[in-house]
């Protein structure tokens, strides 16, 4: 059974033309699916509709061997799906790193004792316990980009959800990353424009294009003469 199967998407914005125009999806179990495309193709709207943030004018959205339409259809969706967005500033809000990364064990029902033993696990299998009682806000754009995976991983999820996951990171911070997510067991959606790092991870690829997504057109091959 597929963790997500999308079928016929379409979604347009107010006002706007239709951005996805029968987008389908399948994720299995254990995939590390790479998802390219230019900017404004649809490929951060479609990870919101995976999880409900956005909802489609059309077509099916199946998480978990069900179909999902409601809100209270995507809450189970929300805690078994990870969505760490593009700008870390839309994900940490809380005063602090241990309080944001906390935030969702709090919220799945752990107890105060339990969502901070929690926050230690991630953070030292991230290797950021050197920012556990930082002032978020105060953060670079590379240790926000971290924060906001280990704010994501201290639910447990079964599926990572990454829109450009390398924004802001330098050098050395992408390498760390990279190592972290080879070695991590979710299946994992990945939108990138990073072409090395969709290759270090990726087990699959597909475009968006024309609101669509397909497998990436062949290189031409010239003929020898």
């Amino acid at each position: 059974m597929p963790l997500f199967d999308l079928r016929d998407i379409h979604f347009a914005y107010p006002g706007r033309g239709e951005v996805l125009k029968g987008a389908s999806l399948v994720l299995e179990d254990g995939e590390r699916l790479a998802i390219t495309g230019h900017n404004g193709a649809g490929k951060s709207t479609l990870l919101r509709i995976m999880v409900g943030l956005l909802r489609p004018d059309a077509g099916t959205v199946t998480a978990f061997g069900q179909e999902r339409a409601s809100e209270a259809d995507f809450v189970p969706v929300r805690r078994s799906a990870g969505l760490v967005f593009q700008d870390p500033d839309d994900q940490l809000f809380c005063p602090t790193v241990a309080e944001d990364v906390a935030f969702g064990p709090l919220n799945l029902g752990q107890s105060r004792d339990e969502a901070m033993a929690q926050v230690d696990s991630v953070l030292t299998l991230l290797d950021l316990m050197y920012l556990r009682d930082r002032i978020t806000h105060k953060l670079s754009g590379g240790e926000k980009r971290l924060v906001t995976l280990a704010a994501v991983l201290a639910m447990s999820p079964q599926v990572l959800l990454l829109d450009e996951p390398t924004n802001a990171l330098d050098e050395e911070n992408e390498a760390r990353l990279v190592e972290i997510l080879e070695g991590l067991p979710q299946a994992m959606v990945i939108v990138s424009h990073d072409p090395h790092f969709r290759s270090r991870l990726a087990t699959r690829t597909l475009r968006m294009q024309d609101g669509v997504l397909s497998d990436p057109a062949p290189k031409c091959r010239h003929a020898g003469g």
